[in-house]
Protein backbone atom coordinates (compact mmCIF):
# COMPACT_ATOMS: atom_id res chain seq x y z
CA UNK A 1 0.00 0.00 0.00
CA UNK A 2 1.64 3.28 -1.21
CA UNK A 3 0.67 6.67 0.63
CA UNK A 4 -0.24 9.25 -2.42
CA UNK A 5 -0.94 13.27 -1.74
CA UNK A 6 -3.23 15.50 -4.09
CA UNK A 7 -2.14 18.76 -5.44
CA UNK A 8 -5.24 20.21 -6.92
CA UNK A 9 -5.08 24.14 -8.44
CA UNK A 10 -8.95 24.60 -9.52
CA UNK A 11 -9.76 27.35 -11.97
CA UNK A 12 -13.44 28.62 -13.39
CA UNK A 13 -13.52 26.03 -16.37
CA UNK A 14 -10.07 24.03 -15.27
CA UNK A 15 -8.95 21.50 -12.53
CA UNK A 16 -5.22 20.95 -12.57
CA UNK A 17 -3.85 18.16 -10.54
CA UNK A 18 -0.64 16.06 -9.60
CA UNK A 19 -0.72 13.07 -8.19
CA UNK A 20 2.43 12.54 -5.63
CA UNK A 21 3.70 9.04 -4.21
CA UNK A 22 5.07 9.94 -0.31
CA UNK A 23 8.43 8.09 -0.20
CA UNK A 24 11.00 8.11 2.96
CA UNK A 25 14.21 9.94 2.36
CA UNK A 26 17.09 10.23 4.97
CA UNK A 27 16.68 11.40 8.39
CA UNK A 28 13.04 9.97 8.64
CA UNK A 29 11.69 12.54 6.51
CA UNK A 30 9.27 11.83 3.41
CA UNK A 31 9.55 13.45 -0.01
CA UNK A 32 6.74 13.81 -2.53
CA UNK A 33 7.59 12.41 -6.15
CA UNK A 34 5.14 12.69 -8.73
CA UNK A 35 3.72 10.18 -10.67
CA UNK A 36 0.53 11.35 -12.62
CA UNK A 37 -0.40 14.51 -13.66
CA UNK A 38 -3.13 15.99 -15.97
CA UNK A 39 -6.19 18.56 -15.86
CA UNK A 40 -9.97 18.54 -16.67
CA UNK A 41 -10.71 21.28 -18.88
CA UNK A 42 -13.89 22.24 -20.41
CA UNK A 43 -15.99 22.67 -16.71
CA UNK A 44 -19.64 23.93 -17.50
CA UNK A 45 -19.61 22.60 -20.86
CA UNK A 46 -18.18 19.35 -22.30
CA UNK A 47 -15.65 18.34 -19.73
CA UNK A 48 -12.47 16.38 -21.28
CA UNK A 49 -10.27 14.45 -18.69
CA UNK A 50 -6.42 14.28 -19.72
CA UNK A 51 -3.66 12.19 -17.56
CA UNK A 52 -0.34 11.49 -18.16
CA UNK A 53 2.38 9.98 -16.31
CA UNK A 54 6.39 11.82 -15.47
CA UNK A 55 7.15 11.14 -18.63
CA UNK A 56 4.51 12.31 -20.39
CA UNK A 57 2.72 9.14 -21.69
CA UNK A 58 -1.09 9.88 -22.20
CA UNK A 59 -2.93 6.96 -19.09
CA UNK A 60 -6.44 8.39 -20.01
CA UNK A 61 -8.01 11.02 -22.12
CA UNK A 62 -12.04 11.00 -22.19
CA UNK A 63 -14.97 13.73 -22.59
CA UNK A 64 -16.73 13.52 -19.04
CA UNK A 65 -20.74 12.66 -19.18
CA UNK A 66 -22.08 16.10 -20.44
CA UNK A 67 -24.82 16.20 -18.25
CA UNK A 68 -23.06 16.65 -14.88
CA UNK A 69 -20.38 19.46 -15.92
CA UNK A 70 -19.63 21.22 -12.67
CA UNK A 71 -16.64 21.02 -10.91
CA UNK A 72 -17.96 18.70 -8.27
CA UNK A 73 -18.68 15.75 -11.12
CA UNK A 74 -15.21 16.55 -12.37
CA UNK A 75 -13.44 15.55 -9.01
CA UNK A 76 -15.90 12.77 -8.44
CA UNK A 77 -14.18 11.42 -11.88
CA UNK A 78 -11.14 12.23 -10.73
CA UNK A 79 -11.16 10.49 -7.19
CA UNK A 80 -12.76 7.82 -8.94
CA UNK A 81 -10.13 7.44 -12.03
CA UNK A 82 -7.35 7.67 -9.17
CA UNK A 83 -8.87 4.62 -7.19
CA UNK A 84 -9.29 2.34 -10.18
CA UNK A 85 -5.90 3.33 -11.48
CA UNK A 86 -3.84 3.12 -8.17
CA UNK A 87 -5.99 0.52 -6.58
CA UNK A 88 -2.83 -0.26 -4.31
CA UNK A 89 -3.14 3.52 -3.36
CA UNK A 90 -3.76 5.69 -0.46
CA UNK A 91 -5.17 8.87 -0.40
CA UNK A 92 -3.77 10.33 3.27
CA UNK A 93 -3.75 14.52 2.61
CA UNK A 94 -5.00 16.98 -0.46
CA UNK A 95 -3.43 20.44 -1.18
CA UNK A 96 -4.85 23.35 -2.76
CA UNK A 97 -3.59 26.72 -4.29
CA UNK A 98 -5.65 29.23 -3.17
CA UNK A 99 -4.88 32.72 -4.68
CA UNK A 100 -5.72 34.92 -1.80
CA UNK A 101 -4.33 34.31 2.06
CA UNK A 102 -5.42 38.56 2.61
CA UNK A 103 -3.51 40.57 5.71
CA UNK A 104 -3.35 37.34 7.97
CA UNK A 105 -2.75 34.20 6.00
CA UNK A 106 0.95 33.92 5.04
CA UNK A 107 1.68 30.32 5.51
CA UNK A 108 0.14 26.90 4.62
CA UNK A 109 -2.61 26.36 6.53
CA UNK A 110 -4.76 23.10 7.26
CA UNK A 111 -8.66 23.89 6.18
CA UNK A 112 -11.26 23.54 9.43
CA UNK A 113 -14.54 25.92 9.31
CA UNK A 114 -13.08 28.85 10.50
CA UNK A 115 -10.49 29.14 7.28
CA UNK A 116 -13.23 28.76 5.05
CA UNK A 117 -14.96 31.74 6.51
CA UNK A 118 -12.15 33.40 6.84
CA UNK A 119 -11.33 32.71 2.85
CA UNK A 120 -14.67 32.93 1.61
CA UNK A 121 -14.57 36.79 3.22
CA UNK A 122 -11.55 37.40 0.67
CA UNK A 123 -13.54 36.79 -2.64
CA UNK A 124 -14.52 40.61 -2.84
CA UNK A 125 -10.48 40.83 -3.40
CA UNK A 126 -10.21 37.94 -6.17
CA UNK A 127 -14.18 37.00 -7.61
CA UNK A 128 -12.75 35.57 -10.95
CA UNK A 129 -10.24 32.94 -8.87
CA UNK A 130 -11.19 32.31 -5.28
CA UNK A 131 -14.49 31.35 -5.78
CA UNK A 132 -12.92 28.08 -7.74
CA UNK A 133 -10.21 27.44 -5.48
CA UNK A 134 -12.65 27.01 -2.61
CA UNK A 135 -15.13 25.01 -4.52
CA UNK A 136 -12.54 22.27 -5.11
CA UNK A 137 -12.26 22.29 -1.36
CA UNK A 138 -15.85 21.84 -0.31
CA UNK A 139 -16.25 18.55 -2.93
CA UNK A 140 -13.45 17.32 -1.66
CA UNK A 141 -14.83 18.00 1.99
CA UNK A 142 -17.95 16.28 0.83
CA UNK A 143 -16.18 13.26 -1.12
CA UNK A 144 -13.09 12.42 1.25
CA UNK A 145 -14.12 14.39 4.78
CA UNK A 146 -11.52 12.06 6.58
CA UNK A 147 -8.81 13.46 4.35
CA UNK A 148 -7.10 16.96 5.60
CA UNK A 149 -6.60 19.20 2.98
CA UNK A 150 -4.03 22.28 2.74
CA UNK A 151 -3.78 25.58 1.22
CA UNK A 152 -1.54 27.54 0.60
CA UNK A 153 -1.22 30.81 -0.44
CA UNK A 154 -0.18 32.43 -3.80
CA UNK A 155 0.38 36.17 -1.75
CA UNK A 156 2.01 34.55 0.97
CA UNK A 157 5.81 34.34 -0.60
CA UNK A 158 5.40 38.73 -0.34
CA UNK A 159 3.95 38.84 2.93
CA UNK A 160 6.82 39.96 4.30
CA UNK A 161 7.42 43.14 1.99
CA UNK A 162 8.01 46.39 3.25
CA UNK A 163 4.49 48.62 4.00
CA UNK A 164 6.25 51.13 1.81
CA UNK A 165 6.28 48.76 -0.69
CA UNK A 166 2.78 47.74 -0.17
CA UNK A 167 0.75 51.48 -0.13
CA UNK A 168 -0.92 53.10 -2.78
CA UNK A 169 -1.52 57.12 -2.83
CA UNK A 170 -4.73 56.38 -0.75
CA UNK A 171 -6.64 57.67 2.36
CA UNK A 172 -5.04 55.64 5.17
CA UNK A 173 -8.32 53.99 6.55
CA UNK A 174 -8.25 52.12 2.98
CA UNK A 175 -4.95 50.72 3.39
CA UNK A 176 -6.05 49.21 7.34
CA UNK A 177 -8.91 48.23 5.37
CA UNK A 178 -6.68 46.10 3.24
CA UNK A 179 -6.52 48.31 0.02
CA UNK A 180 -2.88 47.24 -0.64
CA UNK A 181 -0.57 46.01 -2.68
CA UNK A 182 -0.49 41.92 -2.31
CA UNK A 183 1.42 40.40 -5.07
CA UNK A 184 0.79 37.16 -6.40
CA UNK A 185 2.85 34.03 -8.17
CA UNK A 186 4.25 33.47 -4.72
CA UNK A 187 3.94 29.65 -5.07
CA UNK A 188 6.25 30.33 -8.05
CA UNK A 189 8.39 32.55 -6.72
CA UNK A 190 8.95 30.64 -3.43
CA UNK A 191 9.97 27.13 -5.61
CA UNK A 192 12.54 29.31 -7.60
CA UNK A 193 13.95 30.50 -4.44
CA UNK A 194 14.20 26.61 -2.56
CA UNK A 195 16.03 25.51 -6.04
CA UNK A 196 18.60 28.71 -6.14
CA UNK A 197 19.48 28.12 -2.72
CA UNK A 198 20.25 24.04 -3.08
CA UNK A 199 21.42 24.50 -6.82
CA UNK A 200 23.07 27.93 -6.92
CA UNK A 201 23.90 29.14 -3.58
CA UNK A 202 26.47 31.69 -4.47
CA UNK A 203 23.60 33.50 -6.14
CA UNK A 204 20.77 32.72 -3.73
CA UNK A 205 21.50 35.64 -1.15
CA UNK A 206 22.27 37.97 -3.65
CA UNK A 207 20.09 40.27 -5.22
CA UNK A 208 17.86 38.13 -8.01
CA UNK A 209 15.18 39.54 -10.38
CA UNK A 210 12.93 36.57 -11.20
CA UNK A 211 10.43 36.64 -14.85
CA UNK A 212 7.80 34.51 -14.37
CA UNK A 213 6.22 34.60 -17.78
CA UNK A 214 3.38 32.85 -18.70
CA UNK A 215 -0.37 33.67 -19.43
CA UNK A 216 0.08 35.54 -16.66
CA UNK A 217 2.80 37.51 -15.89
CA UNK A 218 4.82 38.87 -13.11
CA UNK A 219 8.03 39.55 -12.09
CA UNK A 220 9.86 39.30 -8.44
CA UNK A 221 12.64 41.39 -6.70
CA UNK A 222 14.36 38.95 -4.48
CA UNK A 223 17.22 40.02 -1.89
CA UNK A 224 18.68 37.05 0.14
CA UNK A 225 15.83 34.93 -0.87
CA UNK A 226 13.17 37.52 0.09
CA UNK A 227 10.71 39.41 -1.82
CA UNK A 228 11.17 43.30 -2.04
CA UNK A 229 8.77 43.75 -4.41
CA UNK A 230 6.54 42.46 -7.57
CA UNK A 231 4.82 44.15 -10.07
CA UNK A 232 1.24 42.56 -9.40
CA UNK A 233 -0.57 44.55 -6.89
CA UNK A 234 -3.68 44.46 -5.99
CA UNK A 235 -5.02 42.21 -8.00
CA UNK A 236 -3.64 40.07 -11.08
CA UNK A 237 -3.83 42.90 -13.35
CA UNK A 238 -0.97 44.50 -12.39
CA UNK A 239 2.06 44.78 -14.25
CA UNK A 240 3.23 43.56 -17.04
CA UNK A 241 1.39 42.81 -20.04
CA UNK A 242 -0.09 39.35 -19.98
CA UNK A 243 -2.13 36.91 -22.18
CA UNK A 244 -5.36 38.56 -21.79
CA UNK A 245 -5.12 40.79 -18.79
CA UNK A 246 -3.61 44.30 -19.57
CA UNK A 247 -1.27 44.79 -16.95
CA UNK A 248 -0.57 48.43 -15.45
CA UNK A 249 -3.27 50.67 -16.25
CA UNK A 250 -3.95 54.59 -15.66
CA UNK A 251 -6.92 54.11 -13.27
CA UNK A 252 -8.50 57.73 -15.25
CA UNK A 253 -9.13 55.02 -18.40
CA UNK A 254 -11.60 52.60 -16.29
CA UNK A 255 -13.02 56.51 -15.23
CA UNK A 256 -13.26 57.59 -19.02
CA UNK A 257 -14.76 53.83 -19.98
CA UNK A 258 -17.48 53.95 -16.96
CA UNK A 259 -18.14 57.54 -17.87
CA UNK A 260 -18.01 57.75 -22.09
CA UNK A 261 -18.67 54.11 -22.65
CA UNK A 262 -21.04 53.80 -20.41
CA UNK A 263 -19.11 50.20 -19.05
CA UNK A 264 -20.71 48.44 -16.02
CA UNK A 265 -18.19 46.66 -13.39
CA UNK A 266 -18.96 42.99 -15.10
CA UNK A 267 -18.11 44.54 -18.70
CA UNK A 268 -14.88 46.11 -17.50
CA UNK A 269 -14.41 43.20 -15.45
CA UNK A 270 -14.20 41.13 -18.73
CA UNK A 271 -12.35 43.59 -20.63
CA UNK A 272 -9.90 43.40 -18.16
CA UNK A 273 -9.26 40.01 -17.82
CA UNK A 274 -10.41 38.46 -20.63
CA UNK A 275 -10.41 40.82 -23.91
CA UNK A 276 -6.95 42.69 -22.87
CA UNK A 277 -3.18 41.46 -23.33
CA UNK A 278 -1.52 39.90 -25.52
CA UNK A 279 -5.07 38.79 -27.25
CA UNK A 280 -6.48 42.58 -27.33
CA UNK A 281 -3.13 44.62 -28.31
CA UNK A 282 -3.10 41.82 -31.66
CA UNK A 283 -6.17 40.85 -32.38
CA UNK A 284 -4.64 37.70 -33.24
CA UNK A 285 -4.06 35.19 -30.10
CA UNK A 286 -3.08 35.42 -26.73
CA UNK A 287 -0.57 32.70 -27.43
CA UNK A 288 2.94 33.79 -27.22
CA UNK A 289 4.06 30.89 -29.67
CA UNK A 290 1.50 31.80 -32.41
CA UNK A 291 2.33 35.68 -32.32
CA UNK A 292 5.77 35.16 -32.82
CA UNK A 293 5.27 32.96 -35.76
CA UNK A 294 2.44 35.18 -37.33
CA UNK A 295 3.36 37.71 -40.20
CA UNK A 296 0.54 40.15 -38.68
CA UNK A 297 1.63 43.49 -37.96
CA UNK A 298 -0.09 43.89 -34.33
CA UNK A 299 0.94 40.63 -33.56
CA UNK A 300 4.13 42.07 -33.78
CA UNK A 301 3.06 45.11 -31.91
CA UNK A 302 1.90 42.86 -29.14
CA UNK A 303 5.38 41.27 -28.41
CA UNK A 304 6.86 44.36 -28.85
CA UNK A 305 5.14 45.87 -26.11
CA UNK A 306 5.05 42.35 -23.81
CA UNK A 307 9.07 42.99 -24.11
CA UNK A 308 9.12 46.63 -23.80
CA UNK A 309 6.91 46.38 -20.34
CA UNK A 310 9.25 43.58 -19.12
CA UNK A 311 12.29 46.22 -20.04
CA UNK A 312 11.15 49.24 -18.19
CA UNK A 313 9.64 46.90 -15.11
CA UNK A 314 13.26 45.49 -14.84
CA UNK A 315 14.69 49.09 -14.26
CA UNK A 316 12.20 49.77 -12.00
CA UNK A 317 12.86 46.36 -10.32
CA UNK A 318 16.77 46.60 -9.88
CA UNK A 319 16.57 50.66 -8.47
CA UNK A 320 14.24 48.84 -5.72
CA UNK A 321 16.74 46.23 -5.23
CA UNK A 322 19.91 48.63 -5.24
CA UNK A 323 21.55 46.62 -8.03
CA UNK A 324 21.27 43.32 -10.03
CA UNK A 325 22.99 39.97 -9.70
CA UNK A 326 20.98 37.43 -11.72
CA UNK A 327 18.38 37.42 -13.61
CA UNK A 328 15.84 34.16 -13.65
CA UNK A 329 13.25 32.95 -16.38
CA UNK A 330 10.62 30.98 -16.13
CA UNK A 331 6.80 29.65 -16.19
CA UNK A 332 5.70 29.38 -20.06
CA UNK A 333 7.00 31.70 -21.82
CA UNK A 334 10.18 32.61 -19.76
CA UNK A 335 11.02 28.11 -20.53
CA UNK A 336 10.03 27.58 -23.93
CA UNK A 337 10.78 31.34 -25.59
CA UNK A 338 14.28 31.69 -26.87
CA UNK A 339 13.47 34.45 -28.61
CA UNK A 340 11.77 36.42 -25.76
CA UNK A 341 14.47 35.51 -23.51
CA UNK A 342 17.24 37.18 -26.09
CA UNK A 343 14.72 40.09 -26.73
CA UNK A 344 15.06 40.85 -23.21
CA UNK A 345 18.57 40.31 -22.43
CA UNK A 346 19.10 42.77 -25.34
CA UNK A 347 17.40 44.85 -23.86
CA UNK A 348 19.11 44.62 -20.45
CA UNK A 349 22.95 45.19 -22.30
CA UNK A 350 23.03 48.37 -20.49
CA UNK A 351 23.35 46.64 -17.10
CA UNK A 352 26.17 44.07 -17.97
CA UNK A 353 23.98 41.23 -19.58
CA UNK A 354 25.30 38.98 -22.41
CA UNK A 355 23.94 36.15 -23.55
CA UNK A 356 26.19 33.08 -24.52
CA UNK A 357 24.34 32.55 -28.41
CA UNK A 358 25.13 28.99 -28.11
CA UNK A 359 23.49 27.80 -25.13
CA UNK A 360 20.29 25.72 -24.71
CA UNK A 361 18.23 23.92 -22.38
CA UNK A 362 18.97 20.46 -21.46
CA UNK A 363 15.89 19.65 -19.38
CA UNK A 364 18.14 20.44 -16.31
CA UNK A 365 16.49 21.77 -13.09
CA UNK A 366 18.86 25.09 -13.57
CA UNK A 367 20.40 26.03 -16.52
CA UNK A 368 22.77 29.12 -16.96
CA UNK A 369 22.04 30.98 -20.71
CA UNK A 370 24.63 34.14 -19.85
CA UNK A 371 28.35 34.22 -21.36
CA UNK A 372 31.10 33.70 -19.19
CA UNK A 373 31.60 37.65 -19.12
CA UNK A 374 28.01 38.69 -18.23
CA UNK A 375 28.09 41.00 -15.00
CA UNK A 376 24.88 39.68 -14.50
CA UNK A 377 23.67 35.85 -14.17
CA UNK A 378 20.78 34.69 -16.33
CA UNK A 379 19.39 31.31 -15.78
CA UNK A 380 16.80 29.43 -16.73
CA UNK A 381 14.45 27.14 -13.92
CA UNK A 382 11.17 25.25 -14.64
CA UNK A 383 8.87 26.39 -11.76
CA UNK A 384 6.63 23.89 -10.23
CA UNK A 385 4.13 25.17 -7.99
CA UNK A 386 2.52 21.77 -7.56
CA UNK A 387 5.62 20.50 -6.20
CA UNK A 388 6.00 23.49 -3.47
CA UNK A 389 2.26 22.64 -2.26
CA UNK A 390 2.98 18.76 -1.88
CA UNK A 391 6.08 20.08 0.32
CA UNK A 392 3.77 22.29 2.66
CA UNK A 393 1.23 19.76 3.05
CA UNK A 394 3.20 17.22 3.50
CA UNK A 395 5.36 19.09 6.04
CA UNK A 396 2.35 20.71 8.14
CA UNK A 397 0.27 17.52 8.50
CA UNK A 398 3.28 15.92 10.15
CA UNK A 399 4.01 19.17 12.01
CA UNK A 400 0.65 19.22 13.75
CA UNK A 401 0.81 15.15 14.16
CA UNK A 402 -1.86 14.71 11.05
CA UNK A 403 -0.38 12.48 9.61
CA UNK A 404 1.75 9.42 10.47
CA UNK A 405 3.38 8.42 7.65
Amino acid sequence: MSDLLLVLNAGSSSIKFTIFCIQPCASNAVEPIEIIHGQVEGIGNQPFFKAKDKQHTVLAETFLNKESTGHHAALEYLLEWLGAHLPEGQLVAVGHRVVHGGLELSAPSLVDKELMLTLEGLIPLVPLHQPHNLEGIRVISQERPNIPQIVCFDTAFHSRCADLTRRFGLPDELFQEGVRRYGFHGLSYEYIADVMAAKTPELANKKVVILHLGNGCSMCAMDNGKSIDTTMGFSALDGLLMGTRCGSLDPGVLLYLMREKQLDVSQLENLLYKESGLLGVSGVSNDMRELLASDEPRAKLAVDLFVYRIRRELGSLIAALGGLDALVFTAGIGENSAEIRHRVCDDAQWIGVQLDTGAHLEGEEVTCVSHVDSKVTVLVIPTNEELMIAKHALALTHHQGVLNI
